[in-house]
């Protein structure tokens, strides 16, 4: 299994300045937070569907299906548990807790979405140096760089680890949802020793190059706002700021809805 997330391709958004990419994923992370009402966030959803049609980045997004229905289905039920109304439907269920439940299901599944696809158009350098260009210390920077950077590593170790043992005889896939479950704990401890001995020898190699013993620094990357970049900003900002005077003056809230 390809644990690589970044895919490489000569699109529009791919050419994008990471600081315009960055600011497009926190407008869909911020303004699907502002409403109750899912009709008010399904054009937002639309917007990240179309984001990765332009980008050809929804493939990846079936690398996350399973745990996209898992969380799809749970934050369903909860919201339903965890919110009341004035409409009772049946059971536990109100016409307004009904309503909330999948705002809430489809601004959590948009935020998945909008995050695999900038991951899926944005390599790790461009990122980091994106945020360095924000104002972001380049020690946070190189932390969040690594961390990104070890995601990939772990999910390939997960699956050398498997293979490993259904070589040596270990039916991973015998017995039901439970037990296949209890047949991939014993996976964890090589894959936690492995992640640990990669972590050592990563610090023993910054160790011996040095790092942080200079305050100026050089990059290899050197992005610069071009007028694509302009008009997007501008776009995103303008959305944003309407966005946000609906959410001010009332749009978008469920009527009768009593959140515990």
């Amino acid at each position: 299994m390809d644990s690589e997330i970044y895919l490489d391709r000569n699109t529009a958004v791919h050419r994008l300045d990471p600081r315009t990419k960055i600011a497009l994923m926190v407008f869909c992370f911020v303004v699907p937070a502002y409403y109750q009402n899912p009709l008010w966030v399904v054009p937002v959803a639309v917007l990240v569907l179309l984001h990765g049609l332009f980008s050809r980045s929804l493939g990846n997004l079936r690398r996350m299906r399973y745990l996209m229905i898992i969380l799809g289905v749970s934050s369903f039920v909860l919201w339903n548990l965890f919110t009341k109304g004035e409409t009772r439907l049946f059971g536990f269920v109100y016409q307004e807790s009904l309503a909330f439940s999948v705002g809430r299901t489809i601004m959590m599944l948009t935020m998945i979405a909008a995050g695999m696809i900038f991951l899926s158009t944005t390599r790790n350098e461009e990122f980091v140096t994106g945020l360095i260009r924000l104002g972001l210390p380049y020690r946070v920077g190189f932390a969040i760089s690594t961390a990104l950077r070890m995601v990939p590593t772990i999910i390939g170790s997960v699956w050398m680890v498997v293979e490993a043992q259904k070589s040596r005889g270990h039916d991973l896939d015998a017995g039901g949802l439970v037990q296949r479950i209890r047949n991939h704990i014993p996976l964890l401890i090589p894959v936690f020793v492995s992640a640990m001995r990669n972590t050592h020898t990563f610090s023993m190699a910054l160790e011996s190059k040095a790092f942080g013993a200079h305050r100026t620094r050089t990059y290899w990357l050197d992005p610069r706002l071009k007028l694509a970049d302009y008009v997007v900003l501008g776009l995103t900002l303008v959305l944003l700021a309407a966005a946000t005077g609906l959410r001010i003056a009332g749009y978008g809230r469920i009527a009768g809805l009593k959140e515990f």
